[in-house]
């Protein structure tokens, strides 16, 4: 029994644990990724409940609704907080996407093993099927939620359509989850390719992206900080969003137009910050709240509403105020 509890169940946070390791941004939030475990836990009751009640409903034999109904309703659970994440801007990169939707995942997995174990392990003996869906079916379950968040912030950050990004990848991952539950292939080879395919491939997306963070974060800085300087010395108009604002003065009244420099030069202290709070704790470096932050998000926030929409959009590509860069500002709250 103690062996089965081990194949079954400790695999997928092994694997976990790596990836959270691979992390050296050290970009996840504790807080959020206790989130993601626990709304893994819940979709997995939510997930036998409709199960339940659709196989009782739906003229279909077992192994239909397993491979065809149930991976739908599974995969639309799983990511429903990860959906919730990404609008309220509480990621910012494939790499943390890939770690909360894994979490959720891994969660999800142990929760279904768990109850096969109660219900199974006495009758089934063969310890193959344990190892299977230790190793097998729990990474496939967390590597499907990844490739949502994957897709989804690979898609942000190059500023393309959020729906049809989310919409792409719960097609794919419900298809990976269909093919898996249909066994075309023996259950030992179908847990080997999930064991090969989603540890190398988390790797290296997650080389890959830290790269691109790192430039972003040296690039941006530089810029930002060039900016904020030619601001205090009274020279904002020799900078592009300087030049920028100049040209579109007169499309709008002086308050907002003041309201807009404000907003400028407010957003470009709290962005460099906010970066700085990223590469101090990339480098273990302890992080000392500065205390008059929570007041300038919340003028930050004002100065927002007064200068509208209008105002909003014209500096936005200014300032490059994609995804990407209100998802730093949450790390400030």
């Amino acid at each position: 029994m103690i062996l089965k509890i081990l194949v079954s169940l400790i695999p997928v946070f092994l694997l976990l644990g790596m990836l959270l390791f691979l992390d050296s941004m050290k970009l996840v939030s504790k807080g959020i990724l206790l989130l993601c475990l626990t709304w893994g836990a819940m979709s997995a009751g939510l997930s036998f409940f409709f199960n339940t009640f659709l196989l009782g409903k739906l003229d279909v034999t077992f192994e239909t609704y397993s491979g065809f109904i149930a991976p739908v309703v599974e995969e639309v659970l799983k990511m429903g907080l990860l959906l919730l994440l990404i609008k309220k801007n509480r990621i910012g990169f494939m790499i943390d996407g890939a770690i909360y939707g894994f979490s959720i995942g891994a969660a999800f997995a142990f929760c279904e093993n768990l109850f096969y174990l109660f219900h199974y392990s006495g009758t089934e003996g063969n310890l193959m099927v344990w190892i299977t869906r230790g190793f097998g079916t729990a990474v496939m379950h967390s590597g499907t939620t990844a490739i949502v968040a994957i897709i989804a912030m690979s898609a942000l950050n190059r500023q393309n359509k959020l729906g049809m990004a989310v919409f792409t990848g719960t097609l794919l991952a419900i298809f990976i989850h269909s093919l898996f539950n249909q066994f075309l292939v023996s259950p030992l080879i179908s847990t080997l390719i999930v064991l090969l395919v989603v540890p190398v491939s988390m790797s290296l997306i997650f080389q890959f992206n830290e790269k691109s963070i790192r430039n972003w974060l040296e690039m941006e800085f530089d810029t930002e900080a060039s900016v904020l300087r030619m601001i205090k010395k009274g020279r904002f108009a020799d900078t592009r969003a300087g030049a920028f604002l100049v040209s579109v003065r007169h499309h709008f009244p002086k308050d907002v137009v003041l309201d807009m420099y404000c907003f400028i030069s407010l957003y470009l202290e709290l962005s460099m910050k906010a970066k700085s709070y990223i590469m101090l704790k990339e480098n273990d470096f302890e992080i000392v709240v500065d205390p008059e932050i929570p007041a300038k998000l919340i003028e930050l926030k004002a100065l927002e509403k007064n200068i509208g929409r209008a105002g909003y959009l014209a500096i936005a590509p200014v300032l490059r105020l994609n995804h990407k860069d209100l998802w730093k500002l949450s790390l400030l709250g």
